[in-house]
């Protein structure tokens, strides 16, 4: 029996993810401020480091559109020099958590606040892209970029070198988006691969006047951190950056990792395996200074539709990028800015989750509000604290709906008024509980019946034997209290 039963349909897979991950790897660099090449260094990491580990044996690691505004931002603040540093901790981090078994805990995150990130992130992506397919300088903030787009368009109307530009970008999303429309054996080449090529050919035989990548060499890119990056560890500021990273890269991994599950059959994710896998990349993509990784699903998808069976797929596509990276580099500077721009508005578009927001807003409206908050406060802030407010929304969300409390008066019209409390009795219920108690008539003796409570917390139990305490004093019997057995 062979050694590599599968090798020839691992083999395919590779060329096909290869294919895909070349534009997304080089457009996603370009839009994080960094060289093209960083974004292929991670690629390669992604398939040679992260890819021979155990934890999910079909998905694929590398650099991801959903980190791209946060690098953005943590490269504006900190600078280049100290991306590299960041992502080693962020990585020692992520191995941290997996040894520990938190991997495993990133299942119970509120989805509704994960497509809300997606959608975040998507919408600034795709306002932040428009602008570099105009050729134009982007404002900083996300609510700066969605605002300034009217004016955006205005100044690219006079400026033919503008024109030019939207227009390879736009023809670029137009090729992604009709090539699936396309017979089958053209689609066997990856829509996106596709645009670029089309984008370099006509920007070349046109001699269009658009921004083409900027090529320094695979080696002259490569930063390991220094001493003065390490010197950036004593800011606080940079840590809120590396706790973000680390999150946010975890939760998009091993959400993706559930993603990829559904699509095969094979060996099931093992979430503390797959955490400490993306750490150990993410920790060799720090020391060579290059971009963080995550698992990503279009890479994935592509290698589970291509007939990929075991890691093997995505080792050889590390592979082949690391040899198009040493032999090919010159072709990357003939690559047009704006058609990376356009691959990354249509990866920005296909993150909004329009299906789920309209499934949500049927059946589950508190959700939908959920994911609506966090993807406008990471617009309107930034990535890091919108999460944090979408899971800070959830959990009190949570909260209301599991303390559930029934509130029953009964007055027979003699005897003493009974009043049963039952479910779970906790303080955000408690103005509602006490507005019914102090209605209650003070002339005549109450029964307070808390035997069918399943749970009752500190600050509703003071509150109720305040209240018995005030009716007591001035009613015409002490009230009596009714606990369970």
């Amino acid at each position: 029996m062979s050694r590599f039963p599968h090798l020839r349909e691992d083999f395919l897979a590779s060329i096909v993810v290869f294919l895909v991950a070349v534009p997304l790897c080089v457009g996603v660099a370009v839009a994080s401020g960094v060289p093209a090449e960083l974004g292929l260094i991670t690629g390669i990491v992604g398939g040679l480091v992260t890819g021979l580990m155990p934890g999910s044996s079909l998905q694929v690691s590398g650099p991801a559109a959903g980190l791209t505004v946060l690098v953005f931002e943590a490269v504006s603040e900190f600078g280049v020099a100290s991306l590299g540093v960041i992502v080693l901790a962020a990585g020692l981090l992520q191995l941290a958590m997996g040894f520990f078994g938190i991997g495993r805990w990133f299942r119970a995150i509120s989805v509704s606040v994960v497509e809300g990130m997606l959608c975040g992130i998507g919408l600034v992506i795709i306002a932040g892209q428009i602008y570099a397919a105009a050729g134009l300088k982007a404002p900083k903030t996300g609510i700066g970029k969605i605002a300034g787009l009217p004016g955006a368009f205005a100044d690219a109307l006079g400026s033919t070198e503008a024109l030019a530009s939207l227009a390879v970008g736009a023809g670029t999303v137009a090729v992604i988006v009709f090539w699936k429309k396309l017979p089958k054996a053209v689609r066997s080449v990856p829509g996106a691969l596709a645009a670029v090529v089309l984008a370099t050919a006509a920007t070349q035989a046109f001699g269009l006047p658009v921004a083409t990548v900027k090529v320094e060499g695979l080696l002259g890119v490569v930063q390991p951190p220094g001493a003065g990056a390490f010197g950036e560890l004593a800011s606080p500021a940079i840590w809120g950056t590396i706790v973000a990273f680390a999150l946010i890269a975890s939760a998009e991994s091993l959400f993706s990792a559930a993603a990829v599950d559904r699509l095969h059959d094979g060996p099931r994710t093992q979430y503390d395996k797959e955490m400490i896998a993306q750490g150990a990349g993410n920790t060799v993509c720090g020391l060579l200074g290059a971009l963080p990784m995550t698992a990503v699903i279009v890479r994935s998808s592509a290698n589970v539709s291509a007939g990929a069976k075991t890691k093997a797929s995505r080792v050889l596509h590390g592979l082949w990028l690391l040899l198009f990276a040493a032999a090919l580099p010159s072709a990357l500077a003939l690559i047009p800015i704006p058609a990376l721009a356009g691959i990354l508005v249509h990866a920005g578009w296909k993150l909004i989750p329009f299906r789920q927001i309209t499934a949500l807003w049927r059946g589950h409206r508190g959700e939908a509000l959920i994911l609506v908050v966090t993807a406008v406060s990471i617009v309107a802030v930034n990535m890091f604290e919108g999460v944090l407010i979408g899971l800070a929304l959830s959990v009190v969300k949570t909260a209301w709906e599991a303390s559930h409390v029934r509130l029953e008066i009964v007055d027979k019209g003699a005897g003493p008024v009974q009043a049963h409390l039952s479910g779970n009795a906790t303080f955000l219920r408690l103005p509602k509980i006490l507005d019914s108690l102090e209605a209650l008539p003070q002339d005549r003796p109450v029964e307070l019946d808390l035997s069918g409570l399943h749970h009752l917390d500190h600050a509703c139990r003071t509150a109720l034997e305040s209240w018995a305490e005030r009716h007591s004093a001035v009613g015409t019997e002490p009230v009596r209290v009714v606990t369970a057995a």
